[in-house]
């Protein structure tokens, strides 16, 4: 970590200098890699340009420079991802490739125009990381087995949903590669393709010649494919197309941006899907959040006394609707005389308490409960409460039980998971 306050401090010495644009450019990225960030946001704003990175998602200003330097910075970045420099009107996209520490990155940029000029945002992809196994991405006990007994089907259509960085992704790919055999063919149409996969027949849209997600199904059914990785739901059409895939028995995969799993359904039947197609089709729907990962270093017990009572009847009300064989198997010794950690400093967390993230799931298995909801066309609401009815473990019980078990803390899971009471 001291590598990357170094790198900082020199870089906004040479912001200070702006004598060199190519070295302040490669800079910024340097000590956004150094940092562990995810993204990169250069922001103009009425009186200076702001640097921002996300690290364990958060947020964080890095330094501040005038304005009159921005266009520099803005033409640099462009020439290194291949973009047009002379546009400044519209929005583009575009990729950097880079080796930095030996490692393999890419760097997805996009570029938008705002009032005081264009913003640059850049995803940093780290391509020497191997994609996780299944198992390691804390999907645990029932949840763990209605995803192995879903991807392990001939058919049916398994949907992952989350708003945008929450990993969905991650999970479909850490799926796909535990699938991906020499008798298996898979494919997939991406936007773009994050990580290439060998084995793995992965192709990316391009709207602007008319390779969309629908046409590309249409082709990809020619092709004689086993599994199908669609990136996103977005549209009637692509719906109906994927739905006609899982029940032509072709095991389909896809995102679709919802909140919970139970309005992953509303929105599939918003489209003017017939309902019941849903349950003929859809076999698992993936809820998942990301939340912060206590520091292990200095978490620290909290006293119930300083946990809102708010905050502790929802705790109870939610450990009461878990079943008493998951209870019992994960976090039920550690109900008796329950304990949460809360997050303090240190140096090895840079005064947050957290480091890294842990992910959150609530999965959905269409049993014979929410089937009768689906085709009485009922709200999304009464589809979750019959879900949890039914055994359906919620993204806030489910952080709950890694809040009791340490992993992180309840103001985390709070913040994130928005309560299901009734």
């Amino acid at each position: 970590m001291s590598d990357y306050i170094t790198t900082v401090e020199a870089l906004k010495e040479m912001v200070y200098k702006w004598d060199d644009i190519p070295q302040i450019c490669d800079t910024i990225i340097l000590a956004a890699v150094l940092g562990e960030s995810s993204d990169i946001h250069v922001e103009p704003l009425s009186s200076y340009v702001r640097l921002r990175y996300r690290r364990d998602w958060d947020l964080s200003e890095i330094l501040e420079y005038q304005n009159f330097i921005h266009q520099w910075v803005i033409a640099r970045f462009k020439i290194m991802a291949d973009l047009k420099i002379d546009e400044s009107r519209i929005p583009q996209d575009g990729r950097i490739s880079k080796t930095i520490s030996w490692k393999p990155l890419d760097l997805r940029v996009s570029t938008l125009p705002t009032v005081h000029g264009e913003k640059v945002v850049m995803r940093i992809i780290d391509k020497s990381k191997e994609i996780p196994q299944l198992e390691s991405l804390w999907i645990e006990w029932r949840n763990g087995k209605i995803i192995n007994h879903a991807i392990s089907q001939p058919n049916w259509i398994i949907l992952t949903s989350g708003p945008t960085g929450s990993w969905k992704s991650t999970t479909l790919y850490s799926s796909l590669i535990m699938l991906n055999k020499p008798w298996v063919n898979i494919m997939t149409l991406e936007d773009p393709v994050e990580n290439q996969v060998d084995g793995i027949n992965q192709s990316q849209v391009k709207p602007d010649i008319g390779y969309t997600f629908a046409y590309w199904i249409r082709t990809a059914l020619r092709q004689d494919p086993d599994i199908i990785m669609i990136w996103e739901m977005r549209d009637k059409e692509t719906v109906d197309i994927a739905i006609e895939a899982s029940l032509t028995w072709h095991l389909v995969f896809s995102t679709i941006h919802t909140n919970s799993a139970a309005e992953t359904i509303t929105r599939i039947l918003n489209m003017w899907i017939q309902p019941f197609l849903i349950p003929a089709s859809v076999n698992a729907i993936i809820a998942q959040r990301l939340v912060k990962r206590l520091c292990k270093h200095c978490k620290t017990p909290k006293p119930m006394k300083d946990i809102w009572s708010a905050t502790l009847v929802n705790v109870k009300k939610a450990i009461n609707m878990i079943p008493k064989d998951e209870l019992q198997s994960r976090v039920w010794s550690k109900l008796k005389n329950p304990v949460f950690y809360k997050p303090v400093w240190c140096d090895k967390c840079e005064g947050s308490g957290y480091k890294w993230r842990v992910w959150m799931y609530e999965v959905l298995e269409i049993g014979s409960g929410v089937k009768e909801m689906i085709l009485w066309g009922q709200s999304a609401f009464n589809i979750n409460r019959q879900a949890i009815k039914d055994w359906m473990i919620s993204l806030e019980q489910d952080g709950i039980m890694k809040a009791l078990n340490w992993e992180t803390s309840l103001e985390e899971v709070y913040r994130v998971a928005k309560s299901q009471n009734d």
